[in-house]
Formats: structure tokens, C-alpha cells, sequence
């Protein structure tokens, strides 16, 4: 069904880019295709980005809030959770800012005309909301991550007082053991359920989506922009590898004492399974055999990391988020301060906590991103199409990095023999 799906969409791809290619340099300003874009494509990609953005706060809420709880009572963790969530946030955070200086650097979306970039910002069928950040510095960023009233801040749409809310709701899930709490929990649960079969419905629609959304801007725009996509692609997949080869290579050895070699051979079935699936929850029972057989860790560690980590330890997602949030900041001209950059990659750390471990989890997460920044959400319509390949590749990613992690915890925990390469 998900390759089907991945198929269908990439043919969206190559139908809407090639139809609004070929009506843009065939008929320019043309007032037949503009009324086809007016009242045909533009509503219908905008009500597909609204379906996806209906499903931000209802499925961000439960999904942080379950991912804390779930580390179980916070009092008798101890340093199996600690080292856990101390290596997820750096390594995350490593991710994240590896994305932003590829974006930085390369400039993916920079090489669009002023001209075209100043259509694409005018085309947009959705109205561009001003950036909640940009009027919150200095210590008043801070105090207002803080929300004095959630409900406000899920009406109002400040997603970062709204993480921050559901962090701690998390936190009194996991160290309340009351029937009435469990309860709570068992609601939360049934809502992110109701959400997750939502989006997948949601999802099935994305082929016409990416169709329509395709054909309005290289309709309006041509064909540049597909260059700019192919150098987006090109600097998500580069990170990626970096990411894998460099960081978890250093992380297994000088965290975990083992050899980078032997660890990348022993995973191989967990990583081919990553890839073909496009899913760390699909991926998790061969993870887990992996881990015990292969790399001969304690089973209680890594059915603790693992499990836990298919939804809490997505560096991979993390990495794309930021470089495309960051990727269609620059397409669309919108300038980011410092300030704000960081905030998105604050964010996208969270992101990896709160995005679903199945194919295309990330998209909600990203739209709402896009809005706090004040980039169209609509924006995201533009990377759906090779969003199923990219997929793939951040899902290995994401497992490498449970089963890394898995190796960092367990260190000193019980002695594990180190596989040999060959």
C-alpha cells in the first residue's frame, strides 16, 4: 500500500510540474490556465495543506506528552534514562545544526531570480501569517515558552508554548501512578490514534495534492524551481550521510567503545528494513534481533532504547525538518535572524520526540514550523513529491541512530563481546 502510495505521488510529481511547465512557456499569462490555477489547482492543494494542518496540534500534544510518559516512573529511571535522554538531545541537536550549516553553505533555495522569487511569494494562495517569533528576544523568548494559559496558546497557535505544555504533561504522566492518571493517558492515547488513522487518510489524498500544488507554481514560475528541488534533495541526503558516517561512527566509538566497522556490518538487516519500510515502528522488531543477536546487548537496555526510541530518538527527521524549513525560508525570501534560526532548530529536537514513526509523519510537523516562522504552509506542497525517497533515507538514519544509541546506553551496564568486522 506505502509503495503504491510513494509511486502515485512521485507520478503527481512528473504530471502537475510537467503540465505547468509545459501550459507556462505555451500559453504565458495566460488568462485560461490562471483560471485554472484560481479555481481549480490553488483550492484544492490549499485545502490539502489545510487537512494536514488541521492535525498539527492534535497529534503534537499526545505524541510529546506519550513519549515522556512513556519513559516510565521518573523517580526509578536512573541513569539508563538519563544517559538516554542526554545523548538524544545532543545528538539531535548535532543533527539539526549540521542540516542549517548545509543550507547555509550550499544555499539550495538562493538560486532562484529576484523576479521569480517576488511571483512565488505573490502566488501563494494562503495567506502569510506573520511569524509569532519575530517579536519575542532576549529573555522574553524565554518566559514565553512558558504558556500562562495552554488553552490560549493551542487557540493562538504558538506551538512552542504548546511543546513546552505538553513536555510537562509528559512529565506528570510519568510521575503520577494513579488509576485516574493511566486514564489520562489511555485518552491521550486513543486521541493520537484517532489522529495517526486521520493522517493517513489525509495522506492518500497526496497525489492529487502535490499534483495540483506542482502545477500552480511552475505554472505561475516554470521550471527553475524543479532546480532548486533537485539541490534541496541533493543537501538533505548529503547531510544524512554525514550524519550516519560521521557522527554515529564517533558516538559508537568513543561513547559506546565499539568498532564503527563492525557496528555498521551487524545492523545491515535493521538498516535495509529502515529503508524499504520508511518506518522506525515497522523496522522496530528487527531492530530489537538485531541488537541482541548481532550486537549482543543486554535485552533490557535495548528494548528500553529501542522502543522508546522509534518516536523519542529521530535524528534523521530532525535533520530534514531543519533543512527544509530552512530550504523554503530561502526559496521564498524569508530572512531568519539568528534568533529564529535557532528556535527552529530547538524545535526541530523536539520534532524528532514528536514526530511519528511512520511514513510521512513528519509533514504536519513541518507545516506548523513553517507558520512560526511566517513562511507560507503551503510551501511544504513543493518537496511532497520526493518527500517518499527522502523519507526512506532519513528512516535509516533513525534507526542507525536507536541502534547507536542502544550501544551508548548499554555501556557499562553489562558487558556485551564487541562483534568482530567480517
Amino acid at each position: 500500500m506505502t509503495h503504491r502510495l510513494s509511486q502515485r505521488m512521485l507520478l503527481g510529481l512528473v504530471v502537475g510540474a510537467g503540465l505547468g511547465t509545459l501550459a507556462h512557456f505555451v500559453a504565458p499569462d495566460s488568462a485560461r490556465v490562471e483560471a485554472i490555477v484560481a479555481y481549480g489547482t490553488a483550492p484544492i492543494g490549499a485545502i490539502f495543506l489545510r487537512l494536514l494542518s488541521m492535525l498539527v496540534i492534535p497529534l503534537i500534544v499526545p505524541a510529546l506528552a506519550l513519549g515522556v510518559a512513556s519513559l516510565g516512573d521518573l523517580g526509578k529511571l536512573g541513569r539508563l534514562g538519563l544517559r538516554f535522554l542526554l545523548y538524544t538531545v545532543a545528538v539531535s541537536g548535532t543533527a539539526v545544526a549540521l542540516g542549517v550549516a548545509l543550507v547555509e553553505i550550499v544555499g539550495p533555495g538562493r538560486g532562484m531570480d529576484p523576479e521569480l522569487v517576488a511571483k512565488l511569494r505573490a502566488s501563494t494562495t494562503v495567506a502569510q501569517a506573520p511569524s509569532p517569533l519575530a517579536d519575542r528576544s532576549g529573555a522574553d523568548f524565554f518566559v514565553q515558552l512558558v504558556p500562562s494559559n495552554p488553552v490560549a496558546a493551542l487557540a493562538n497557535g504558538d506551538m512552542l508554548a504548546v511543546m513546552v505544555f505538553s513536555l510537562l504533561l509528559g512529565v506528570g504522566l510519568a510521575a503520577v501512578r494513579t488509576d485516574a492518571a493511566r486514564r489520562l493517558e489511555d485518552a491521550l492515547q486513543g486521541l493520537y490514534d484517532v489522529v495517526m488513522w486521520l493522517l493517513a487518510v489525509v495522506i492518500r489524498l497526496a497525489p492529487l495534492g502535490v499534483a495540483c500544488l506542482l502545477f500552480t507554481t511552475t505554472a505561475r514560475l516554470g521550471y527553475e524551481v524543479l532546480g532548486e528541488l533537485a539541490a534541496y534533495v541533493a543537501v538533505v541526503v548529503g547531510g544524512l550521510a554525514i550524519h550516519m558516517l560521521v557522527t554515529y561512527s564517533a558516538s559508537v566509538r568513543w561513547l559506546g567503545g565499539m568498532d564503527p566497522l563492525a557496528f555498521f556490518r551487524a545492523i545491515r538487516p535493521a538498516m535495509l528494513t529502515a529503508f524499504s519500510t520508511a518506518s522506525s515502528n515497522a523496522t522496530l522488531p528487527t531492530a530489537l534481533l538485531v541488537a541482541e543477536n548481532e550486537l549482543h546487548l543486554p535485552a533490557h537496555v535495548s528494548r528500553f532504547v529501542l522502543t522508546i526510541g522509534s518516536t523519542a530518538n529521530q535524528n534523521g527527521t530532525a535533520l530534514f525538518e531543519g533543512v527544509t524549513v530552512l530550504f523554503l525560508a530561502q526559496l521564498y525570501g524569508v530572512d531568519l535572524a539568528l534568533g529564529q534560526q535557532l528556535a527552529v532548530v530547538g524545535v526541530c529536537v523536539l520534532g524528532g520526540v514528536g514526530t511519528a514513526g511512520v511514513p510521512a509523519g513528519s509533514i504536519p510537523v513541518i507545516a506548523m514550523i513553517l507558520g512560526m516562522v511566517g513562511i507560507p504552509p503551503e510551501a511544504i506542497g513543493l518537496i511532497l513529491g520526493v518527500d517518499r525517497f527522502l523519507d526512506m533515507c532519513r528512516t535509516t538514519v533513525n534507526v542507525t541512530g536507536d541502534l547507536a544509541a542502544a550501544v551508548v546506553v548499554a555501556r557499562g551496564e553489562e558487558a556485551h563481546p564487541n562483534p568482530e568486522p567480517g
